[in-house]
């Protein structure tokens, strides 16, 4: 007996294997985009297929680190094994896509020291006993050699290099680096956080840096709101959580007894929230000094 097919089964078989192969074409075409990073070294071949991973999937390959990466928006990931033919070297590629250069600092500026040997590659990069990580633009690469010996930093370098030869758009580092204040800056310290800045859920967008004077260690920090409006919320939201007794007012904002972080300088500056914190009694001006700078370089 034939069964005869409603025309509503028939539009939607249709639309869905019209749809189908053009969905499966553009994950193609996104998997490709990040696969063409992967750079051919004289010498070197792959050892296996290189293997792709999404938010979903990332746990397969970094299960218990996958958290960090998922806080910061992570978008995929491409891994390629290397082996050279002549010798018993080999080399892990990881090219983690982040999305935007915010989110690619944030993750390597979470997995970064400030003691690690620095070296000029993309926007910033270290090498690290067999390894080399650096950022450019939205994307994280961590290399790792194994068995290579004293070669092993000429040959993390040159495939670095080969990377960045592949990246189009290397962009910046975070514009809002450029605000903290150069003074006892340690170097290479500042952090950026997505989501749960200093421990609030309220509070996104923002960026911390490690300060050394000889009396004294303490942070600044900048919070980038969308608007005016969501800046303000969030300041309020922060002065909710202290006793109305540890908040005094000062010029251009407010000054906060703190359990752990002494006296914090705190104000809004348009669409940002700026402060110090971690400045001990007795060192007041030290934190008055810096707020200043801080509340001064997001005005003008």
């Amino acid at each position: 007996m034939r069964i005869k097919r409603p025309k509503e089964f028939l539009i939607i078989f249709f639309l869905v294997t019209l749809f189908i192969p053009l969905l499966r074409a553009e994950e193609e075409k996104e998997v490709s985009s990040l696969h063409a990073l992967l750079p051919k070294v004289e010498s070197w071949r792959f050892t296996e297929a290189p293997k792709s991973y999404i938010p979903q999937t990332l746990f397969e390959y970094i299960d218990g680190a996958a958290e960090i990466y998922l806080a910061y928006d992570f978008k995929e990931l491409i891994v390629g094994q290397y082996k050279r033919e002549d010798k018993n070297h080999a080399l892990t590629m990881e090219i983690y896509d982040m999305g935007d250069e915010k989110n690619a600092f944030g993750i390597y500026s979470a997995e970064r020291f400030p003691e690690y040997k620095f070296i000029s590659i993309g926007n910033q990069g270290y090498l690290e006993e067999g390894s080399l990580n650096f950022v450019a633009g939205r994307y994280y690469a961590k290399l790792l050699c194994f068995d290579c010996g004293e070669e092993s930093s000429e040959i993390l370098k040159l495939f670095s290099q080969r990377i960045m030869e592949r990246i189009k758009d290397k962009g910046p580092l975070p514009r809002l680096l450029g605000f903290f204040p150069k003074e006892g800056l340690v170097p290479n310290s500042e952090k950026f956080i997505l989501r749960d800045f200093l421990g609030y859920s309220f509070l996104h967008d923002g960026y911390t840096a490690d300060y050394q004077l000889k009396e004294l260690d303490f942070d600044c920090f900048l919070a980038e709101g969308k608007n005016e409006e969501d800046a303000q919320n969030m300041l309020a939201a922060y002065l909710k959580t202290k006793n109305k007794a540890d908040i005094q007012e000062i010029a251009d904002g407010y000054r906060l007894k703190d359990r752990y972080y002494h006296n914090i300088y705190l104000a809004r500056v348009k669409n940002y929230l700026c402060g110090v914190m971690g400045i001990k009694d007795g060192q007041e001006k030290i934190g008055e000094k810096y707020f200043g700078m801080l509340v001064e370089s997001l005005k003008n």
